[in-house]
């Protein structure tokens, strides 16, 4: 269900799409996505990562977050309101233990609003 990648999240702001698709491809990552609303992501091989981080900080790019991480190879979505809920509480339960590391999951999470 999930594949061991590198993830390099550099913020859009003041950076041109193509140039850093190219930099980030010529530099050795697997692959590139601009879906994300304010932040591109670069998917390496986790071998290939430390190379890739360091090409890029080399040409000036900042990360907002860089590193090794599981990566889900589906997602499912959670219709139900309160399963929902349930949801965040137990990933919020678990972001609070101290004995917990890392927690890795495949839900496809909704967009929270904006509050103005």
């Amino acid at each position: 269900m999930f594949t061991k990648k590198g993830l390099i999240v550099i913020e859009k702001e003041d950076n041109d799409e193509d140039k850093l698709m190219e930099d980030a491809l010529e530099a050795g990552a697997a692959d590139f996505s601009a879906e994300e609303a304010d932040v591109y992501e670069i998917y390496t091989e986790p071998e290939d990562f430390g190379a890739v981080m360091e090409a890029l900080e080399q040409k000036g790019y900042e990360f907002v977050s860089a590193d090794v991480s599981m990566i889900p190879s589906t997602y499912t979505k959670i219709d139900d309101e309160e399963a929902a809920e349930k949801m965040q509480k137990l990933l919020d339960m678990l972001d609070d233990n101290d004995d917990v590391q890392n927690v890795y999951h495949n839900w496809d999470m909704p967009e929270e609003p904006d509050e103005d």
